[in-house]
């Protein structure tokens, strides 16, 4: 991409949401593949649509996160949608794979979902979702450490925000161990919702 082209998206990115990207990122059309110890995070695959079927139609998956299960068609926007916010805001979400089994075990990663919460305004959005044969773990942990470790070098946010359910005890412990704090609770969709920040650290 041109310079001067570059630097007038930059602009208008930077305007609209607050978020500053750097050139690398930005210039990002997937996920890049990521590796832990135990863990793949690459891209979404439209293989991968039966295991996303299958992880958001469980309710106890998304027992916090709007308690109703995603049907198909639902799904596989989902999917779409993760491969547009890598093209259009150079980052977005991770598929979690076992390095030992090749499993779906979930996804996790960063988003711009526009929910209308001031809160959320102007920072990417942290979020994570495992299948119940991943809880307890560590699993979300590990993925969005190694998440952070890239975020933190390729994207400059003032902070990267998240939100969690009161009840869901899992993810706010996953949120502390991440250097989440909580900012307080808020009403989202009539339900209380509490907003946690990590300042970014790159």
């Amino acid at each position: 991409m041109a310079q001067g082209r570059w630097e007038g998206y930059r602009r208008v990115w930077l305007r609209l949401t607050g978020v500053r990207v750097t050139r690398h990122s930005w210039a990002m059309t997937s996920a890049p593949m990521l590796t832990t110890d135990r863990l793949i995070l690459r891209p979404h695959r439209v293989e991968d649509y039966a295991a996303c079927r299958a992880l958001w139609a469980d309710p106890d998956v998304v027992r916090f996160i709007g308690g109703a299960a995603l049907d198909a068609q639902a799904v596989w926007f989902r999917i779409l949608r993760y491969a547009g916010m890598w093209a259009l805001l150079g980052y977005g979400m991770w598929a979690i794979e076992d390095r030992a089994n090749g499993e779906l075990l979930g996804e996790a990663g960063l988003l711009s979902a526009a929910r209308g919460l001031a809160e959320l305004d102007g920072v990417p959005e942290a979020g994570w979702v495992l299948g119940p044969a991943a809880w307890g773990r560590g699993i979300a942990t590990e993925a969005m450490a190694a998440i952070f470790a890239w975020t933190d070098a390729h994207l400059a946010a003032p902070s990267i925000r998240c939100i969690i359910a009161p009840d869901n005890s899992g993810s706010i412990k996953v949120a502390e161990k991440l250097g989440f704090a909580a900012l307080g609770d808020v009403d989202f969709h009539g339900a209380p919702t509490r907003v946690f920040d990590r300042p970014s650290q790159g």
